[in-house]
């Protein structure tokens, strides 16, 4: 029983370290991004959130995975 805690907290802690990392980044340089260019904020704003909502997925893939481990 032990054993399959650790199984599914190392899965959704290793599952979200690089949507944790990529969502940073992401955000990071479209600050940069409009920093340079403001007037571009609003090209940049759905291509950040859709970049997000990518990475996110991959965090929502390890946390499934990590339910259906038995």
């Amino acid at each position: 029983m032990d054993t399959v805690m650790l199984a599914k907290a190392i899965a959704i802690g290793l599952g979200s370290i690089g949507p944790g990392l990529a969502i940073g980044k992401i955000g990071a340089k479209a600050m940069e991004a409009i920093g340079r260019n403001p007037e571009a904020s609003g090209k940049v704003f759905v291509p950040m959130l859709i970049a997000s909502a990518f990475a996110e997925a991959i965090a929502i893939y390890a946390l499934v995975i990590a339910f259906s481990i038995k």
